[in-house]
């Protein structure tokens, strides 16, 4: 689905996951089933963390660490959030997440 694309697709990206708008598991790659679930509740924490200090709910997110980054965006009814590699350009990868997104919309 769209999580192992977005592994598959780039060099960058580590692991990717994604939430339903409620939160729930729909999707996970790059990491085994114990690490998947920690990693749904980290991003339901970054995302909540950020609408918590925002006045709008917020739509994309980008964290950059020593050894990588962690990039967010969602929609009315999915977050999408992946783990890269330092190096990793962050127009590009919110560009691929945002096309990514838009995959999971209904047709």
């Amino acid at each position: 689905m769209v999580a192992r694309r977005l592994v598959d697709s780039s060099t960058d990206v580590i692991a990717a996951v994604v939430l339903d708008a409620a939160g729930g598991l729909v999707d996970v790659s790059g990491v085994d089933q114990d690490r998947a679930r920690e990693l749904a509740d980290l991003s339901r924490q970054l995302v909540e963390r950020a609408d918590g200090i925002s006045v709008d709910p917020v739509e994309q997110i980008e964290v950059q660490a020593s050894g990588g980054a962690v990039f967010a965006v969602r929609d009315a009814r999915h977050v999408l959030v992946c783990v890269t590699r330092r190096p990793a350009l962050p127009a590009l990868v919110l560009y691929d997440l945002r096309h990514a997104i838009g995959e999971l919309a209904p047709a």
